[in-house]
């Protein structure tokens, strides 16, 4: 099997963590474009002694930190990509990157150490850095659409420790769009398949007609709407999850929005 081949299942996770870490679709993937360039350049390079995930996930990292957004000039004009520079500025790059890399992306303390060239114990202290950085700066009202019970419990548990109001838990497209124009909320976590058949993905595109607001989508097939033929979530989670998942998710996608009320 070429390394192509190899690293295929496994970019369109990578471009989810880039989003995720750079809070841009367009920034994400241009990290992404400058890893895979890199490879194709130099493929004798490409770590040959660990897993190809970890080996891809190491040459971006390579790519990240020599270049990330700290380094680039806040915006003069305002808007989104100013607010996620100037909140990126107060908070260092090492601990966001410990926190997307084991709660988004799974990979293990150990695995994490490998990747940012850090001791175990180092990145376990980071992670906590960042979780304490990241909710001091944001409180939102949330939108859950979610039609299985105990999961829309779970998550209203998860959105309330993190000190975020819940506005409604919806569980149908219809009750969704209604809640939301009656309640605008400052972010959205939508499942995918709802009560009535009907689809959280059309319910958020109902929403985001009316106006802007971030939204993590939650699914157990990512890879639906990683496919690179259309417009992708820059947050996406995969079920079953994990808490600690919900929580970064839910910290990064308030930290990159410029309407969200510091804490």
């Amino acid at each position: 099997m070429s390394l192509g081949q190899q690293l295929h299942p496994h970019l369109p996770f990578l471009r989810r963590y880039a989003r995720a870490l750079t809070g841009s679709q367009n920034h994400g993937d241009a990290y992404v474009r400058a890893a895979l360039e890199a490879i194709v350049a130099a493929p004798e390079e490409f770590p040959s002694d660990v897993d190809p995930r970890l080996g891809l996930y190491k040459t971006f990292q390579a790519i990240w930190s020599s270049a990330h957004l700290e380094d680039l000039p806040v915006s003069a004009g305002g808007g989104r990509e100013a607010v996620a520079q100037a909140r990126l500025a107060r908070l260092t790059p090492l601990p966001r990157q410990a926190l997307l890399l084991t709660a988004l992306e799974g990979f293990t303390v150990d695995d994490v150490s490998y990747l940012i060239d850090m001791d175990s114990s180092d990145v376990e202290a980071l992670v906590e850095e960042a979780l304490g950085e990241i909710e001091a700066q944001t409180r939102a009202k949330v939108l859950i659409i979610e039609d299985e019970p105990i999961i829309a419990m779970d998550i209203e548990t998860i959105v309330r420790d993190l000190g975020h109001d819940v506005t409604a838990i919806a569980v149908t497209a219809e009750d969704a769009v209604r809640e939301a124009l009656a309640d605008r909320p400052g972010l959205v976590l939508a499942d995918i398949q709802l009560a009535d058949d009907s689809s959280g993905i059309d319910a958020v595109k109902d929403i985001l007609a009316e106006f802007s607001v971030p939204v993590i989508f939650i699914t157990a097939f990512p890879e639906r709407l990683l496919t690179g033929e259309r417009p992708e979530p820059t947050f996406l989670i995969t079920k079953p999850f994990q808490r600690s998942t919900v929580k970064a998710a839910i910290s990064q996608a308030l930290f990159f929005d410029e309407a969200t009320a510091p804490a």
